[in-house]
């Protein structure tokens, strides 16, 4: 079914809480095993399609935020989505208390019981209100980004189009991007410091009152981690500030010499070559066109999954004005769909789409058919972004369908962005443990810590005067920090994953694929760190993992100069 003809239905919650009460009764009164796990299944249906109605809402929510229709369910949903949660908790600690416990877990695994002990750590009826009040503000954060425009050459442009002028090698053109794009974080300095000052305290009073001392604790628990929490999670951030910031400040050298630069400032950390970054050639069209062909050539299994996302028009990656920025996958439950969303710019992150949100969505799709529990369909976080990351670098073959003659100029950036995210990932989330740790940090403070962070992690940075991004807020253009925090590392892990991966392929191509359809294939039914050995990969925490990874890296840039 295509996604225009997916029917949307508002939510009704009366009926969705009285089928939900006669399947808990059932789980509860069960006198087996067998009737235990047709009334969880049952659950499992219903929870679908509930699901798939709010994927639904939020997607056409985001293509036009001006949509009164969608805004309106999108706040509704906002609205119910703790009360569906605390439906799914009872669901889930009738399954925990379960007296054929063992049955179950041979039926469904004892991973499932790990993550539902996990996830029933997340909610109690206490702080609902918390929790929707939390809604609205990400809403509110998301509606004020999704609304940004600037002047520029007598056009008003939403921020996405300004991504091209951002990349421009003409330097003075580079800095009145930046310094246009800053002004409207400057303009909206009051709203956006308010609005994350009531996000940390309304965090930090459910993190209390579930029972612990700060938000941090119950953020790992939203994210499903069932393998790593902070200290490994700091044992990593370490291991990047020691072994990766010197390569990418080596990386960062190379680039000012490139670009004729004597010292790089904020405006010039994205060019990577003196006539500009690698651009993708031809239309929107053509582009989507020569995905299509990537992934026909790729292998059988993605030959499938193209042309039900083509023909399903399971994606919308134009950028207008009224669309909410940056790109996302999720997915209609209901329909086995998965659906892409981005905001096409002119530059390299076009094809990045392509390839990045196009793992997600595989990932999905693959998953879906298997018949996974909705809640062992996906790994954790840095597994999911894992799927994503290495794809791009897993369809390198095909890169030169988008780049042409600049092909290779695209894959020394991309490899050389890869590297330089990792530290500014691993500073986001630095950022987000100290703001969590001290709730009560002034908006200046905030600020204060953002710089410093850069001295530890991004000492190349220089901002220079430019608003708001000299006085620290560069921090308020990261949307996870407002809307998903802690997710942002999940990242990172995910592209040392990756970067295995693709030094992988670069050996054996066909071994590598292999390696990471198995990976893809367990979906969730694995934690992280299984996923990783079972596909002969380190966790990028292990002792030695960022230098052993650096090294290699550091060999191919060498011997692949543009």
């Amino acid at each position: 079914m295509k996604f225009t003809e997916m029917p949307y239905t508002h939510p009704n919650l009366e009926e969705f809480q009285t089928s939900a009460g006669e399947l808990l009764e059932q789980i509860r009164s069960a006198a087996t095993a067998e009737e235990q796990i047709a009334a969880y299944l049952a659950y499992e249906e219903k929870s679908k399609d509930i699901s798939t109605l709010c994927s639904l809402a939020y997607v056409r929510h985001t293509i036009d935020t001006k949509d009164s229709f969608y805004e309106k369910e999108s706040d509704y949903i906002d609205e119910i989505s703790p009360v569906l949660q605390e439906i799914d908790q009872k669901i889930n600690l009738s399954l925990l208390n379960s007296p054929f416990r063992s049955r179950l877990e041979e039926k469904f695994g004892s991973l499932l019981f790990q993550n539902l002990e996990i996830s029933v750590r997340c909610m109690k009826p206490e702080i609902m209100e918390l929790m929707q009040e939390e809604n609205k503000l990400t809403s509110e954060y998301q509606k004020l980004y999704a609304s940004a425009t600037v002047e520029w050459e007598g056009e008003t442009l939403p921020l996405p189009k300004l991504g091209p002028f951002l990349q421009s090698p003409d330097r003075p053109v580079r800095k009145a991007a930046f310094q246009v794009r800053g002004q409207w974080f400057e303009d909206h300095r009051e709203q956006l410091d308010e609005l994350y000052d009531k996000l940390v305290k309304n965090r930090t009073a459910q993190g209390q009152a579930m029972g612990y001392a700060s938000f941090i604790p119950l953020g790992y628990d939203r994210l499903g981690r069932n393998c790593w929490g902070p200290k490994e999670c700091a044992a990593f951030r370490e291991q990047i500030a020691s072994d990766m910031v010197p390569l990418v400040a080596r990386v960062k050298d190379n680039q000012a010499r490139r670009i004729g630069v004597e010292k790089l400032k904020i405006y010039d950390d994205a060019l990577l070559f003196p006539d500009g970054n690698a651009k993708p050639q031809g239309t929107p069209d053509e582009i989507l066109a020569a995905g299509r062909e990537m992934y026909h050539e790729l292998s059988p299994e993605t030959k499938e999954f193209i042309d039900f996302l083509y023909d399903g028009e399971l994606l919308d990656v134009l950028s207008k004005e009224g669309k909410a920025p940056g790109g996302y996958c999720t997915e209609f439950s209901a329909y086995k769909a998965p659906f892409i969303f981005s905001n096409f710019n002119g530059t390299s992150g076009d094809v990045d789409v392509l390839t990045h949100e196009a793992g997600h969505a595989f990932a999905f799709y693959r998953a879906a058919r298997k018949g996974y529990l909705s809640s062992l369909m996906s790994p954790t976080m840095e597994g999911c972004e894992t799927h994503s990351m290495s794809m791009e670098f897993l369809t390198s073959p095909w890169h030169e369908k988008f780049f042409g003659p600049t092909t290779r100029k695209y894959e020394i950036g991309h490899c050389e962005d890869s590297l330089i995210f990792i530290p500014y990932g691993c500073m986001v989330d630095e950022f987000q443990h100290i703001m969590y740790e001290k709730p009560e940090l002034t908006p200046e403070q905030r600020n204060e810590t953002w710089l410093e962070l850069e001295k530890k992690y991004r000492p190349w940075i220089d901002y220079e005067d430019l608003p708001s991004y000299s006085r620290g807020a560069r921090w308020q253009q990261q949307m996870h920090i407002y809307m998903s925090p802690f997710y942002y590392i999940d990242y990172c892990m995910a592209q040392t994953m990756a970067f295995q991966f693709w030094l992988a392929f670069m050996s054996d191509r066909a071994d590598a694929w292999k390696r990471y359809l198995a990976f893809v294939d367990l979906g969730g039914t694995r934690t992280f760190e299984e996923l990783a050995a079972g596909a002969g990969m380190k966790v990028p925490y292990a002792p030695g993992c960022i230098k052993e990874i650096g090294t290699a890296i550091s060999r191919w840039i060498d011997e692949n100069p543009l």
